[in-house]
């Protein structure tokens, strides 16, 4: 973080156990049991937490966006968040996809929005060279 940075927020969880285990933030809002995905578990993966937190960010993106362009979002807006887990020859390695569903927004209106979000979203930018993003306007 640089000097002039200004920390806004930590989250703090502690994970026990894996895949297999439990999350519980410390101010106890998150409390969640973990299981392997397709596995016989009851419980999230790491992985659908990944396309939560993303969908929800971005859509905060978006909204920034949109106010500084002067246009207005449609209230029924979706984000559907896709995160895949690979493994190519034992190396694990992610790719997602965010399909951006805008009703009645001019598609180029809402393409712009979509590409300032990704701009700007923090997980956008930490996923950005990292790993194979696709963002569709639906």
């Amino acid at each position: 973080m640089t000097a002039s940075a200004k920390r806004l927020y930590t989250a703090k969880v502690r994970t026990t156990g894996g895949r297999e285990g439990a999350a519980l933030s410390c101010d106890g809002k998150l409390d969640i049991r973990l299981s392997t995905p397709g596995g016989s578990g009851s419980g999230t993966n790491p992985e659908q937490l990944f396309a939560a937190g993303w969908s929800a960010c971005f859509e905060g993106a978006m909204a920034i966006a949109s106010r500084k362009m002067n246009i207005t979002l449609p209230s029924n807006l979706a984000i559907d968040a896709e995160v895949d887990l690979c493994d190519a020859d034992g190396a694990f390695f992610l790719s997602a996809r965010l399909k951006v569903c805008l009703p009645g927004l001019d598609r180029d209106v809402a393409r712009a929005v979509v590409d300032a979000a990704h701009q700007t979203c923090p997980y956008s930018k930490a996923t950005r060279g990292n790993i194979e993003v696709k963002i569709d306007v639906v």
